[in-house]
């Protein structure tokens, strides 16, 4: 990779910061799968909409149609599904925009690793928690129910471990509160931590 060099662009992410009048950072939703990860990004999502904030939802099944078609669910592959994530969320943040991702993202190493690629405040971990029989219960795309039957391989909560984080800035525990509750909790973060 010697001939490749990083070119300074002329607009800099403070600069858009500045136009978009607000912070840009991630917002990292994990957790089981079921749990509400992709619901609750995007209701925070549409909140930054109403108030005029640059936003945008990178949900997991969404990403795998494109980016991340053809990798499976290895440890391996889920790796690099998000190293690959972690650096176009990069790009959304030097955009000057609010990044939201709903994965679940197993591993603590993998979600720290990431976290490196972030200036320290620019990254916000969120766990939404909730009990894994709720999650069963919930199923919407009925995977636990596959994954039983041994129709999905290493999948989260059956074959495959999830390691919760140790000290996520927020913890959502959606059995226990309704989308809009939480929505309002992660907004009101945002606002103390002069985000928005």
């Amino acid at each position: 990779m010697t001939n490749i060099v990083w070119h300074q662009p002329s607009i800099t992410k403070a600069d858009r910061q500045r136009l978009n009048q607000h912070k840009s950072g991630v917002l990292w939703f994990t957790g089981l799968p079921g749990s509400g990860k992709s619901t609750l990004a995007n209701k925070v999502d549409e909140r930054l909409h109403q108030s005029r904030m640059r936003s945008y939802v990178l949900d997991g099944d969404n990403i795998r149609h494109g980016l991340n078609k053809g990798l499976g669910f290895s440890k391996e592959d889920r790796a690099e599904n998000l190293r690959r994530i972690g650096e176009v969320a990069k790009l959304f943040v030097d955009s000057g925009q609010i990044v939201l991702t709903a994965f679940v993202s197993p591993h603590r190493k993998d979600r720290d690793q990431i976290r490196t690629l972030f200036a320290e405040g620019e990254f916000i971990e969120i766990h939404v928690s909730c009990p894994l029989d709720i999650c069963e219960k919930r199923d919407p795309k009925g995977l636990y129910q596959r994954a039983k039957k041994g129709e999905i391989q290493n999948f989260t909560g059956v074959d495959a471990p999830y390691e919760p984080p140790v000290s996520p800035e927020l913890t959502i525990d959606t059995n226990r509160c309704t989308a809009d509750e939480a929505a309002d909790v992660i907004i009101g973060f945002l606002k103390e931590k002069e985000w928005i």
